[in-house]
């Protein structure tokens, strides 16, 4: 099976790395020519344009950064939607809308392809480990048809349910991080301001009612202070967007995600929006005057 991929960044880059190791053989096309070269040089075909892509491959990943590039990669002058062809699968891990799936699925109708949403979760250290969980919306017979393009990537591979619910599910997800991610922050500067060892707090916490995937993976960068973005501050506040998007429409109140969201934008305002979510804990410190770090 011939791959195409698109999105050559932290999550893309890792990917494409282990369809190459899985021995599919992999076109790629980025922006910037020097993630293209990267890759080329574990074994890739470079291409100049996703209907480049689109030739060589059938089956087209792509790993956007937002729904303007999904816009211009899918249905743009030499576009995915523009080349696809019958029996092909076009596969979307973006995170975006799951109205923008919908519009994905109906222009490769409309040339005789298939498309999934397919979004992950696990970011780039679950990239770069082929432990990503995929979760896909699509028609049954397609999602098996790309099975084996997923199981090089991914551990915990599903699919959920028809187009669309991929990406509805990995938005809950990211209401849930964006929450959680908060939440952990003010519980940590709060025991670390009376007093308790933030370091003895992590281990009692992790394992108790209030632990949580987040708390488990931010609060050994707060310690550290390390916050290298892993998942920017930046990448969720776009996703937080795209949940109040989906919340309005639906008319669903998410009054958490909103407390949330205006937290994140506190931390962007404060120049952290590059750096890693974790780095939000010093929104909190700043008002505090402590450090959650290790003694």
């Amino acid at each position: 099976m011939k791959v195409g991929f698109i999105g050559l960044g932290k999550m893309g880059r890792p990917m494409t790395r282990h369809l190459l190791e899985a021995g599919f053989t992999v076109t790629v096309h980025n922006r910037s020519r020097a993630a293209v070269d990267e890759l080329v040089a574990a074994g890739a075909h470079p291409a100049t344009s996703p209907a480049e892509v689109s030739q060589a491959s059938d089956v087209v990943l792509t790993c956007l950064t937002n729904t303007p590039s999904i816009d211009e990669v899918y249905f743009g002058p030499r576009g995915l939607i523009e080349a696809a062809r019958p029996g092909q699968i076009l596969v979307d891990h973006s995170t975006v809308s799951p109205t923008t799936s919908r519009q994905c699925a109906e222009g490769a109708r409309a040339h005789g392809a298939d498309f999934l949403d397919a979004p992950v979760s696990g970011g780039p250290a679950g990239a770069a480990a082929g432990t990503l969980t995929i979760m896909v919306g699509g028609a049954e017979e397609t999602f098996e048809r790309a099975r084996p393009v997923f199981e090089a990537m991914g551990k915990n591979i599903r699919r959920v349910g028809p187009t669309g619910s991929g990406s509805t599910i990995k938005l809950a997800n990211q209401l849930l991080v964006a929450i959680h991610t908060a939440a952990a922050a003010e519980a940590m500067v709060l025991g670390t301001k009376a007093g308790a060892d933030p370091a003895v707090m992590l281990d009692v916490l992790r394992t108790s009612f209030g632990g949580s995937a987040m708390l488990s993976r931010n609060v050994p960068m707060m310690l550290e202070r390390n916050f290298a973005a892993g998942t920017s501050v930046n990448v969720v506040l776009k996703d937080l967007g795209l949940i109040d998007g989906l919340s309005n429409e639906l008319n669903v109140r998410t009054l958490l995600s909103s407390i949330a969201w205006q937290i994140f934008r506190e931390g962007r305002a404060l120049g952290m929006g590059d750096d890693d979510m974790a780095g939000l804990v010093r929104v909190l410190e700043r008002v505090a005057d402590v450090q959650v770090k290790s003694r």
